[in-house]
């Protein structure tokens, strides 16, 4: 398992004089663009002339960073392969990663292959390969293993590159709950199609272009079930605003809420002593201060928000901030680390109906 996204970013903070500010790692690369393998929804590929100027500019983008790449991979790559326990590869299961953590061991030189299943299948459905292991990806279906994207309401099949529920179906697909049939048949058809409740898309074919290789790879964009309707009748997925928001080492935990509201709220556990420190450099506390107030606190992760945010479809409004952290004991955590959203959500019920008034 790999480390949470804060942590990783963490291991090279030491050299970083203003702990403020987002940590950058330079990629060695454009090489998602010279290998074919950057993710697009488009399906109309690219002419002849640009898919030219896009391999031509990648290699001479990789050519002016190759110098500063190999400085970093000596002076400070290597402390981090140490670090996180991983040198070359590694492997990452259940769904897709954060495009930020996919880039950043990319940048480090550790090939990371993800792959994605569930246990009503057995579990994998499909998994990056080494020859085609392409950033925010999931891979492509495994051998006899189909999936289809599915429109939210109507249950109609969509085009490559349009986001819906994602259906899979294969060999390794249950039959049913043992002893449930009512479950069985709210999770698999007739067909033996399984709803696997997820949000995803699947990469459109091009034969030429920085895309040219990710045909049929599946990306995954979160959970159905997450999916936060506003009164405006805006459909949001949270889990982009959450894992651009947890790059931040001032945020330890989050969760986005907002069902039937104008704007988007979130709660908040900050990392006090991150906070604390950040507060210091920019003298928003004096030198010797041991806390922050809450009005504070909440001030400046509010601004540590909306920078790491700035580039998501939606933004975030109100924000609660917590001091009790989501753990599996107090019931607000599966055992598989994922916050419940709905236990969140009813525990802090009217602190969240104040935010709103």
């Amino acid at each position: 398992m790999f480390l949470a996204p804060q942590d990783i970013y963490r291991c090279i903070q030491e050299g970083r004089k203003d702990p403020t500010k987002p940590v950058q790692v330079q990629k060695s690369a454009s090489n998602t663009d010279i290998e074919g393998q950057c993710l697009t929804r488009n399906q109309k590929q690219p002419s002849y002339l640009v898919s030219l100027f896009d391999c031509l500019w990648a290699r001479i983008v990789s050519a002016m960073i190759w110098p500063l790449h190999m400085l970093a991979k000596k002076l400070v790559y290597k402390k981090i392969h140490s670090t996180i326990a991983i040198s070359k590869a590694g492997i990452s299961g259940g769904g897709s990663l954060p495009m930020h953590v996919d880039q950043f061991f990319e940048a480090i030189g550790v090939t990371v292959q993800n792959g994605y299943g569930l246990t009503e299948s057995s579990p994998v459905v499909a998994a990056r390969r080494r020859t085609c292991n392409v950033l925010g990806s999931v891979g492509h279906p495994l051998k006899h293993t189909e999936f289809k994207i599915v429109d939210f309401d109507t249950d109609e099949v969509l085009p490559p590159g349009s986001k819906g529920i994602v259906k899979v179906r294969g060999p390794q697909v249950m039959k049913g709950y043992y002893k449930n049939p009512w479950a069985t048949t709210q999770a698999l058809d007739e067909d033996g199609w399984l709803n696997t409740g997820d949000i995803g898309w699947i990469a459109p074919q091009h034969s030429r272009g920085r895309s040219r290789q990710c045909g049929g790879v599946v990306v995954l964009e979160g959970r159905a079930k997450d999916t936060i309707v506003l009164s405006t009748g805006e459909n949001v997925e949270p889990l982009e605003l959450e894992e651009a928001a947890l790059r931040s080492t001032l945020i330890q935990q989050m969760l986005v809420f907002g069902q039937d509201q104008r704007r988007l709220g979130a709660i908040i556990i900050p990392n006090k002593e991150e906070a604390l420190t950040a507060a210091k450099t920019l003298s928003i506390v004096d030198a010797d201060a041991t806390e922050l107030s809450k009005e504070k606190m909440t001030g400046l992760i509010y601004e540590e928000l909306k920078k790491w945010t700035s580039e998501c479809s939606f933004q975030i409004g109100p924000i609660l901030i917590v001091d009790e952290p989501f753990t599996i004991d107090s019931g607000l955590m599966t055992p598989t680390m994922k916050i419940r959203r709905d236990r969140v959500v009813a525990k802090y019920k009217e602190e969240i109906a104040n935010l709103y008034k």
